[in-house]
Parts: structure tokens; C-alpha cells; sequence
């Protein structure tokens, strides 16, 4: 018996050994393929919010653009919806990620920031990853868990490259798609996709994303009470942005029936708006407005702004995603708020950041770990309460229609519900 069980311990560790050295070679691959799509997007994209940075005139350009846009994906409508839904139905049942998916975000988002649309990229990395994933597993004809557990990993090298968060990236891979349930099983080949792409950006000089955040104390009863409001009030603030996008996709598609119409009413609309304000500052993912708003500076009113104009410019049909604009919602409005409740503005912005984001994606632990590699580990306590309390005060909505909420966020109770 004693011989039998360690023939038996040892054929388990023969096979957990296998099963890592498996995955291990698979997130490797998919990490420097996804580092190396990733590294390359990002300049594409800097290079083309540069150029219109300094031609601002390209603005007039965006229906033109848009038109494009909607004319290239409609050339592939027999493939189906194309879009970060259906990567995430892909990461949990049997829906297929055609590679196509990956030149398609990656054109139809460089041209999305290149005319001035307020869109982000970070969505865009979750279809770019998620395509790679999902055909590198085809590739080598991995059943459909491995598969799942691939298109993870894409995800997570992608993300990865883009905003120079490894950590964040892994975690939010494995917490996005059932929100209640974490797929550890992924943890190992979604960590080395992640840390993978992260050293292939770098050696493209891809510089991560780092604020400088001044810590407070929040011992007294005073300043806790009011990061408590303002965490409050970023989960209302992350309920109107996913709100206002399905109203607008929603009134849109009644209203409109003609994509093609629709995209150029869409465009015009952000070209109108552009000119009356006078500012490019809603347009494009608006990285420089998030490091004012950290700083300390911002338009009151900036985040109904950006709100608006990113509403308008996905419903329209642009490509780049609603993760970044959801940073710049939440550390304009931050800072404004904490203005007016008597907090370090800088700070509050960086608690909004963290706090919106949580909201929209509902992923408390990749929010609080997102603040830790990009704020630093000073504040970490504060970024937990707000985590915490963006993610159940910001309901059952979110970005993603096929996100899965198993679990209540009020009770130990299973929901299994799709956001709203």
C-alpha cells in the first residue's frame, strides 16, 4: 500500500509539473505576442494623439473617419458582433474571437484618437488580447477551458503593455467576467502573460503609467467621513456614465436605423461640441487632463463633459473603450469635489480614479491593486475603503452587458445576473 501511494504521489506531481510547465510556455508566447501588439499599439496611438494634438484641424475630419470605421467592420458583419462583450462571452462559454478582431481594433482605434474621438485604449487591449488569445489556443487545439484560460491571459498581456500595470492586469482578466467568483485557475499563466508583455514594453520604451500622490491621514473622524462621501458620490457618478452610454446607444438605434447616418449624426455632434467649447480637452483618451486633475486642477464641470462626449462617440461606432475615459471622469470629478469638501484636490482625484473605475467594471480587487502600482502603496488603506464602497454602491450597472454578477453585493446570495 505504502508503495502504491507513493507511485500515486508521484504521478501527481508529474502531472502538476506538467500542467505548469504547459502553462508556462503558453503565457509566454501569448505574453510576447500580446507585449509586442500592445508596445506597438500604444506608439501607434501616442503618435496619432500627438499628430492631432498638433493639428488640431483634423477634428473636421472624425465623420469622414467614422464612416471608415463603421464601412470596414460592416465588411466583416458575418463574423458577428465584434466587440470587448464578445470577448468576455468568449472567456466563459463556446463563442469563437476571429483574428480579424485584432487588425480591426487596432486601425479603427488609431483612427478614433488620431479624428478626435473621446475614446480610450484600454478596451481596445481586451479585444487585442483576447483575439491573440483565443487563436494561439486555436493553434495549438486546446480544449475550450484552456482556451478560456488563453484569452485570460491575452487580455491580461495586453492590458499589460498598454498601461504598464502587470498585477492590475492579471487580476482583472480572472475578476471581470463573473463578478463574484475568481478564476485562480488562471492566476499562473495570467500573472506571466502579464509580467511577459510588461518587460517586452519596456524594451520598446514603453513607460508605465506612475502619478505622485501626497499621502493623508485619515485617523481623525472628519477627513474619513468625507472620503467616505466621495467614494459614495464616485459610484453615483460611475451609475450615470454606463447609464448615459445604453441611453444613448438606445435613443441612437430607435432614432437612427442607418449606421452610416448614425455615425456621421455621431461625429458631427463631437465636432459641434469641440468648436463651441473652444477646447480639445473631451477629446481623445485625455491623459494630460488626469495628470492636471492629480495635480490638483480641474474644470468643474469636466467629467459631465467627458462623460458626454464618450457617450456620444461609442454609440456612434468609434473603437477604443470606455476604461480610460472612466480614469478621467473620475479624477476630474475628484478633484472638483474634494475642492468643495476641503480634501487635498490632488488626492481626491486620485481616489476618483480609483473609485469610478471600480464602478463601472465592478473589480474591487484589481481597483485596489490598479491604485497600488499606480498611486503607490502609502495610501492603501484609503484605497480599500473606496474600493469597497464604489464597487456596492454602484448597483448592479456596468460597462460590459456580458458581465456575470453571481453574487449579490448586499448578502451571500447568488444573483447570477447580467449587468445593467
Amino acid at each position: 500500500m505504502e508503495d502504491l501511494s507513493v507511485i500515486y504521489n508521484i504521478k501527481f506531481s508529474v502531472d502538476y509539473a506538467k500542467t505548469f510547465l504547459k502553462w508556462l510556455v503558453l503565457a509566454v508566447i501569448v505574453g510576447v505576442t500580446g507585449g509586442v501588439v500592445g508596445s506597438l499599439f500604444h506608439i501607434c496611438v501616442d503618435y496619432a494623439t500627438e499628430y492631432r494634438n498638433e493639428n488640431v484641424w483634423l477634428i473636421y475630419l472624425l465623420p469622414l473617419g467614422g464612416l471608415i470605421i463603421t464601412a470596414i467592420y460592416r465588411v466583416f458583419k458575418n463574423k458577428g458582433k465584434l466587440d470587448t462583450n464578445r470577448v468576455l462571452e468568449a472567456a466563459t462559454e463556446e463563442e469563437k474571437v476571429p483574428l480579424v478582431m485584432a487588425p480591426l481594433i487596432f486601425v479603427s482605434t488609431v483612427i478614433t484618437h488620431l479624428l478626435g474621438g473621446s475614446a480610450g485604449r484600454e478596451g481596445a487591449a481586451l479585444q487585442l488580447g483576447g483575439s491573440i488569445g483565443y487563436n494561439i489556443g486555436s493553434l495549438f487545439r486546446l480544449n475550450k477551458n484552456d482556451t478560456h484560460t488563453l484569452i485570460m491571459s491575452g487580455m491580461s498581456a495586453v492590458f499589460s503593455a498598454l498601461f504598464g500595470t502587470p498585477v492590475t492586469a492579471a487580476i482583472f482578466a480572472i475578476e471581470v467576467l463573473r463578478v463574484g467568483v475568481m478564476h485562480y485557475a488562471a492566476l499562473v499563466p495570467c500573472v506571466i502573460s502579464a509580467a511577459t508583455a510588461f518587460y517586452v514594453a519596456d524594451i520598446f520604451g514603453i513607460a508605465p503609467v506612475r502619478f505622485e500622490c501626497t499621502p493623508i491621514n485619515i485617523t481623525g473622524i472628519d477627513i474619513a467621513t468625507k472620503i467616505i462621501i466621495i467614494a459614495i458620490m464616485c459610484a453615483l457618478v460611475s451609475i450615470l456614465f454606463c447609464l448615459t452610454i445604453k441611453a444613448c446607444e438606445h435613443y441612437s438605434e430607435r432614432f437612427i436605423k442607418n449606421n452610416y447616418l448614425r455615425t456621421f449624426v455621431g461625429a458631427e455632434i463631437i465636432v459641434l461640441l469641440t468648436v463651441i467649447l473652444k477646447t480639445t480637452d473631451y477629446n481623445g483618451a485625455g491623459m494630460d487632463i488626469i495628470s492636471s486633475a492629480i495635480a490638483g486642477n480641474a474644470v468643474p464641470f469636466a467629467f459631465l463633459l467627458k462623460i458626454l462626449f464618450t457617450a456620444i462617440t461609442i454609440t456612434a461606432g468609434f473603437r477604443g473603450g470606455e476604461i480610460v475615459p472612466s480614469f478621467f471622469i473620475g479624477s476630474t470629478f475628484g478633484c472638483f469635489i474634494g475642492g468643495i469638501l476641503g480634501v487635498d484636490s490632488g488626492f481626491t482625484a486620485a481616489v476618483g480614479f480609483v473609485a469610478v473605475f471600480c464602478g463601472v467594471v465592478n473589480c474591487p480587487v484589481a481597483s485596489l491593486i490598479l491604485a497600488l502600482e499606480v498611486f503607490g502603496s502609502d495610501n492603501i488603506l484609503i484605497f480599500a475603503l473606496v474600493s469597497a464602497i464604489s464597487y456596492m454602491m454602484s448597483g448592479y450597472f456596468g460597462l460590459y452587458k456580458s458581465q456575470k454578477i453571481l453574487y449579490s453585493k448586499l448578502c451571500d446570495e447568488k444573483i447570477d445576473i447580467s449587468t445593467k
